[in-house]
């Protein structure tokens, strides 16, 4: 990829969500919910405090992240649909573990 978030911004691919509830039935693509888990792709360098000094993100790629449900803003970046928000918008970064278990389930 070939762009660079500026200031405390965030570059997020949303993570597939399971085809399947927990009972067998398949979910079409126009029913299913957007995830809300994704995976960072690339941080900006930081936000700018009172003071002058850049204060660098706690978020770095390659982290598997929650974010709201209306987060960010949705682009298309070579063929990938991706999300660009404010790192205050992510609710949280999963643990190794976690994100481990969810790839063995998808």
């Amino acid at each position: 990829m070939r762009f660079r978030p500026l200031h405390d911004r965030v570059v997020v691919k949303r993570t597939d969500q399971e085809e399947k509830t927990a009972g067998g039935i398949i979910i079409p693509d126009t029913a299913k919910e957007k995830p809300m888990e994704g995976e960072v792709l690339a941080v900006g360098p930081g936000a700018r405090g009172e003071d002058g000094k850049l204060h660098p993100l706690d978020v770095k790629a390659g982290d598997r992240v929650l974010f709201g449900k209306w987060s960010g803003t949705e682009v298309k970046l070579d063929g990938d649909d991706l999300l660009i928000m404010k790192e205050s918008d992510i609710m949280g970064v999963l643990d190794a573990a976690r994100a481990k278990r969810s790839k063995k389930a998808a």
